[in-house]
């Protein structure tokens, strides 16, 4: 399921990244890769803000909808 469907603090694991290859590699970059944990902090405004390896970063509704876990 897309990122933007899961619980509020509870961490999931990345199965999938979608996207044209320059979006997945601007996500790898961000810390988003296949394998890694990553926990909803907050999902507001057309924003997603999660947890990945230690950060918390914002991302937009259309990103996290290519994240899938």
């Amino acid at each position: 399921m897309p990122l933007t469907m899961v619980e509020t603090g509870k961490e999931n694991i990345i199965r999938k990244i979608g996207g044209r290859q320059d979006v997945r590699a601007h996500l790898e970059n961000l810390g988003f890769v296949v394998g890694g944990a990553v926990t909803v902090i907050n999902a507001m405004n057309g924003s997603v803000i999660v947890n990945v390896k230690g950060s918390r970063i914002a991302v937009s509704r259309e990103m996290a909808q290519k994240i899938m876990v």
